[in-house]
């Protein structure tokens, strides 16, 4: 059974090694989601502990799927430290093991981030992905609204560059 938990800053650091194990994968299996493959362990794992200090900061919110001792997903939401943009938030590094996808966990994973954000009274959710990529129809089937695309935004595990679409999703906040 898969459980989806918010982690705490010591929670990220702790679990580091687990979920760099989920980055190197996501990378080496070709999701575009800001790493060039070969992607080193090591660099993963420093990646991980540095998102944890913005976790404790509360800039970054992280959400970890994990099926027995296994992270097999996440998906984290950035919030702006700007006063005038305090309304919104990115969702930033949806993850899925390759060993995991196609059961459904992404969009549970989606649906915690949407839920937290509306419960935090966020309005506003924004995101970008590779054009053309699996994620573009998950969000587009999860109620995301496509704006458009930019050519050559980002390039993929490989080196390639490719388009981003962007999209965002208004939410109904949620009473506390």
């Amino acid at each position: 059974m898969t459980v989806i938990d918010r982690l705490g800053g010591e929670e990220v650091r702790a679990r580091s090694e687990e979920l760099a194990d989920l980055l190197t994968d996501t990378v080496h299996s070709g999701a575009s989601i800001g790493f060039l493959a070969p992607l080193d362990r090591a660099a993963a794992v420093a990646w991980w502990k540095a998102r944890a200090d913005a976790v404790d900061a509360g800039g970054l919110a992280v959400w970890a799927a994990r099926a027995g001792d296994r992270a097999t997903g996440t998906v984290s939401l950035a919030f702006p430290d700007k006063p005038n943009a305090r309304h919104r938030a990115e969702l930033v590094k949806l993850m899925v093991h390759r060993e995991a996808r196609g059961k459904g966990l992404a969009r549970r994973l989606l649906a915690t981030a949407e839920r937290a954000a509306a419960e935090a009274g966020i309005t506003l959710l924004h995101l970008d992905t590779e054009t053309g990529s699996p994620a573009e129809s998950l969000y587009r089937s999860a109620g995301w609204t496509r704006v458009g695309s930019i050519p050559d935004f980002a390039a993929t595990p490989a080196g390639v560059l490719q388009p981003t679409t962007i999209f965002y999703k208004q939410v109904a906040p949620l009473s506390r």
